[in-house]
């Protein structure tokens, strides 16, 4: 059973899978910094320093609090900028990925409309091509 497992574990498509999950990782934390600390900030700009990360409705009458956290304690709110925010996240990976497999599409599609050379005859194929040109005379 260790040797199935050595082997499962050792293929390309684990490996390769374990790369994409690191790489995407990676990505999501850029994406995060790149949403939370680029366009956010100039969507809260553009809509009079409105920040999302705060941005809450109370849903009890014990909230008094003005910011997310000390909302939260106070009683139950709806946090619906960290769901902009998410969402904002979620086009950004989706779009890149899009352009991702967009572009290996097109890479593949080169390749297929490259011309392949004509494989080699056989030497059985040459030897009745021969006979062929033979009873031909």
């Amino acid at each position: 059973m260790l040797k199935e497992f050595r082997e499962f574990a050792l293929k390309g498509n684990v490996v390769d899978l374990a790369i994409g999950v690191i790489i995407g990782a990676a990505f999501s934390k850029i994406v995060d910094s790149l949403v939370g600390d680029v366009f956010m900030p100039i969507i809260g700009a553009l809509t009079g320093g409105l920040n999302f990360d705060n941005a809450f409705i109370a849903l009890s009458k014990g909230v008094t609090a003005t910011n997310l956290a000390d909302a939260a304690q106070q009683g139950a709110v709806l946090a619906y900028g960290k769901f902009i925010t998410v969402s904002i996240n979620f086009i950004i990976i989706a779009w890149v990925l899009f352009l991702v497999v967009k572009w290996m599409n097109r890479l593949k599609k080169t390749e297929a409309a490259a011309p392949a050379a004509p494989p080699e005859p056989s030497a059985q194929e040459k030897l009745l091509a021969e006979i062929r040109d033979l009873l031909r005379k």
